[in-house]
């Protein structure tokens, strides 16, 4: 709802202020428009809005102006789906700008689970003997978008339009180490809390199925100089997405009692989804031609030579 009441107000001074043309300076004489040349760095206003909200209302769930992830993660646990996007342009002249997105992320996190070693010592030592297992998980995601934008106006209130097209990839890997390698007992003991043996087996490594997107956007909007240099924008888009994500790989070894004339063995089995913890995986192709999936786009711009 804020965004909308904001970008009404700054339509209607648009209106209000079509009479103004030139230069516009401060009473410093510093000038409040952007010029051919500048350079400009745009940041999402939407932690600054709720974070001002929240100021008024008196509410319990106060952002910080810390920029944070937009989403925490998705549901394979240490992978965000999305980061922060740095967003800049550059004035070519007073009318034209190109503009230019980038998200580079990698990452990883690493989980240390204590289990019971087995088999134990005869008799049970106190305290029983212990092993570690390591979960490690990886992720990368690049996003890159460029566009062209035309601006009409030269009063503290400009128009804004033209076209983008972004760019994004991913892919994500959990490994577990065990601390008990695998054998009959272990493959018959209980559960341990990291993801234990069963039926199938233990998980030894899930790849997250690569992801690609594609989009092209027409853009419309306006941008307000609310002081010298630094200005709020608001964007409606327009346009198409493609997205593709691959099939998750889920290695798991189970211990095989039939191998070797009765001995037993190690089998290790490479399957499509998680077929321990129902997770999905499933190829998945998406095709969207609609307005901005968010609606309207706020932003704080910061324009220097």
């Amino acid at each position: 709802m804020k965004k909308h009441v904001l970008f009404s107000a700054a339509m209607v001074a648009a209106m209000t202020a079509s009479a103004q043309t030139g230069e516009i300076t401060s009473n410093r004489g510093e000038n409040w428009l952007s010029q051919s040349g500048d350079w400009a760095l745009t940041f999402d206003a939407q932690p600054l809005l709720n974070f001002a909200g929240n100021l008024f209302n008196n509410g319990t769930n106060n952002m910080s102006t810390v920029w944070l992830l937009p989403n925490g993660g998705s549901q394979v646990v240490g992978i965000p789906t999305q980061g922060i996007i740095i967003g800049g342009k550059k004035l070519v002249d007073a009318n034209t700008a190109y503009r230019g997105k980038l998200r580079i992320g990698f990452g990883s996190a690493k989980t240390t689970d204590i289990a019971q070693a087995i088999p134990q010592a005869t008799p049970l030592p106190s305290p029983t003997t212990t092993v570690e297992n390591v979960s490690k998980v990886g992720f990368m995601g690049i996003n890159i978008g460029a566009g062209l934008e035309k601006r009409v106006g030269s009063s503290r209130v400009v128009g804004v339009y033209g076209g983008e097209l972004n760019v994004g990839f991913g892919s994500g890997k959990t490994t577990n180490e065990w601390g008990n390698a695998m054998t009959a007992a272990v493959f018959n003991s209980p559960q341990d809390s990291l993801s234990g043996s069963g039926p199938l087996g233990r998980v030894t490594e899930s790849k997250i199925g690569s992801s690609f997107s594609v989009g092209v956007n027409a853009f419309a909007g306006v941008e307000w100089f609310c002081a010298p240099k630094i200005s709020l924008s608001g964007e409606y888009t327009w346009g198409l997405a493609l997205s593709s994500t691959g099939t998750t790989e889920t290695t798991t070894e189970r211990w095989d009692s039939t191998l070797g004339n009765g001995v037993g063995g190690i089998v290790t089995t490479t399957t499509e989804g998680n077929p321990q913890a129902n997770a999905g995986g499933d190829k998945t192709n998406n095709f969207r031609l609609d307005t901005g999936v968010s609606g309207l786009s706020i932003g704080v711009n910061f324009y220097f030579q």
